[in-house]
């Protein structure tokens, strides 16, 4: 199996389900470094890109309290929070040198559509170089709800506003039986991959996620890359796609240990190796740390993600990562793993090679 897949991997051809379970199950783990690689170095040399971003996590509340969740809240908890749209206009007023917002929340029970539609508005007319990166297919499937608009017509909206990208959170793990486990309120998984279809042919480039660590298998991950892949073989629309490592702290899912850097750099391998037609692949130093996502630079990964600033989500889940990194750390950080520093925006435009 092994000597197939490397030639599968010198010649280009496809890796198929059988061996990406292969893969997931081996521990020959410097082995599937080297292959991972390979790939990585073919497709984008000896770059790794990162963005000047900012995370915006308008609320917390939200209508779905999804298992595996520690951000989420009623109305009532502690935690629990809502930004006003004099808040949105202080961060607007931050993105001076920025490439990119990053906007995503919970689906607030007493929010109307317009008030999702100006905070990109609010961010887009301070801002008009920055790009914006928002709201997941959840959100946009409960904006139609709310609204009485069909899909393509909230895409239009969004658009309108100021969207010029969607990230690709809320995919979790699209087995049904799974997913029913830990997020039943959530939408399915065809939905989610419905919306991302529809957001492509509008023009709109987004990314896909992976959460992975909790209650799926390897065959269920392997599911999950698959769909991944044969959608983007149909819109070519995604950008990157980021495994997502779960943090189990604060959460309701029991019994659950934060994944292995093994794990982790197994995932990021596999992902590179059997989503071949996606151009990139996040280690988001975030959920993986600083040290393991430069080792995961030289497992298939090509992408740190940014210097993100005041991120949330992950943090309530137990999270011991810095909330930001600064520009000269995240250069620092790629040059000390023997790689190419690029400054990129979020359509992976340079910027600037460093």
């Amino acid at each position: 199996m092994k000597k197939r897949i490397e030639s599968k991997v010198r010649s280009g051809a496809r890796i198929t389900e059988k061996e990406a379970e292969f893969l997931f199950a081996q521990n020959d783990l410097i082995w599937l470094g080297r292959a991972a690689n390979a790939k990585k170095e073919r497709m984008t040399g000896n770059r790794i890109f990162f963005n000047l971003n900012r995370h915006l996590n308008p609320t917390n509340y939200c209508l779905n309290r999804c298992r595996f969740c520690a951000f989420s809240a009623d109305f009532g908890e502690k935690h629990g929070y809502q930004l006003s749209l004099k808040q949105i206009d202080r961060i607007a007023d931050s993105g001076r040198g920025i490439h990119e917002f990053h906007v995503v929340g919970g689906l607030h029970p007493e929010w109307n559509f317009d008030y999702y539609l100006e905070i990109l508005r609010r961010l887009k007319k301070k801002n008009p170089q920055v790009l914006i990166q928002a709201y997941t297919a959840v959100e946009i499937d409960h904006f139609s709800k709310i609204s009485g608009l069909s899909l393509e017509q909230v895409i239009a909206e969004l658009k309108k506003a100021g969207l010029d990208g969607v990230p690709g959170g809320g995919a979790e793990i699209f087995n049904p039986t799974v997913r029913k486990k830990i997020c039943p309120e959530k939408i399915s998984g065809s939905r989610w991959l419905e919306i991302h279809a529809a957001l492509h042919h509008a023009g709109i480039p987004t990314n896909a996620t992976m959460l992975y660590g909790h209650l799926e298998d390897y065959a269920d991950r392997v599911d999950h890359l698959r769909r991944l892949r044969l959608l983007q073989d149909q819109t070519h629309g995604f950008s990157a796609f980021i495994p997502l490592a779960f943090h189990p702290q604060n959460t309701r899912i029991k019994n659950v240990h934060n994944t292995t850097g093994v794990d982790d750099l197994k995932t990021i391998a596999v992902s590179r190796l059997y989503l071949d037609n996606f151009p990139h692949i996040k280690a988001f130093w975030i959920m993986l740390g600083e040290k393991l996502a430069q080792v995961a630079l030289w497992f298939g990964a090509d992408d740190l993600d940014g210097t993100v600033e005041e991120e949330k989500i992950t943090h309530m889940a137990g999270a011991q990562t810095p909330e930001a990194l600064a520009r000269d750390e995240l250069v620092r950080l790629i040059r000390e793993a023997g790689r190419k520093p690029v400054e990129r925006d979020t359509w992976y435009r340079v910027k600037k090679i460093w």
